[in-house]
């Protein structure tokens, strides 16, 4: 008809299954039925249904599996990481383990120019985040301010979440501003992640102020991109 755009068969069947993902019908973790199954139901062709297959796959929705089939990966929950991702996937009922890659004083005169911080001197956290008992689906690295208790973290180690040992410094996240993008991973990010050189993740960047306007942290995360939905939202930190 004249003015509408009509869409392609494969679109409509990743339309309608993306529907009932979204909705819940199709639960996650739960298997997609077969690619003879669903061309049956839909009345097209097994390449329409790859197809539609291959469109659920670039939005995130299913992962297909060689020799096993299409599986949801998508949950539909909104994770808030204004606290970290450590406690924003645990509030999620995600259980992860950290492995610290790296903990030292640095020095980052291009974080003073990108956004006028008080001093180039921070303090390097840099953790790999895996499921519990699972693959690896995170990189973050962080940089905050070498002052008070902070500065002798790489002497005495991380105790806890990084969250509670900016606040024993007097800091708490309140404001600020979030970036995302899509990045390829480098040759040593992608053995770390399992992952092949080159692979995209979103990549976040965030500088997290506290109330005051005061710097608190900026980190740098790549995310596996089947396994994180981003919806942001930063405004005032709670306990």
């Amino acid at each position: 008809m004249f003015g509408q755009v009509l869409k392609l068969k494969h679109e409509r069947v990743a339309e309608q299954l993306a529907r009932e993902i979204r909705g819940g019908r199709l639960a996650p973790g739960s298997q997609l039925p077969g690619e003879h199954a669903l061309a049956t139901r839909f009345d097209v062709s097994r390449n329409t249904v790859r197809q539609a297959l291959i469109d659920l796959t670039r939005q995130g929705l299913i992962q297909t599996r060689s020799g096993k089939g299409s599986f949801v990966t998508f949950d539909g929950r909104a994770i808030d990481d204004r606290l970290g991702w450590s406690r924003a996937l645990a509030e999620q009922g995600v259980p992860t383990t950290v492995r610290t890659l790296r903990l030292e004083l640095v020095h980052e005169p291009e974080l003073v120019e990108r956004f006028g911080l008080p001093s180039a001197e921070f303090v390097a956290i840099d953790r790999l985040r895996s499921l519990d008992g699972g693959p690896a689906i995170s990189i973050e690295r962080s940089r905050i301010p070498a002052v008070g208790p902070l500065r002798d973290l790489p002497e005495q180690g991380l105790a806890g979440s990084l969250y509670a040992a900016l606040r024993s410094a007097g800091l708490a996240p309140a404001q600020g501003e979030e970036w995302v993008d899509l990045s390829p991973v480098a040759e040593s990010d992608a053995q770390l992640l399992g992952c092949a050189d080159g692979d995209l993740f979103l990549r976040t960047q965030r500088l997290s102020l506290d109330a005051r306007g005061e710097f608190v942290e900026y980190v740098e995360s790549l995310l596996k991109p089947d396994r994180f939905r981003l919806h942001l939202r930063f405004g005032e930190a709670s306990e």
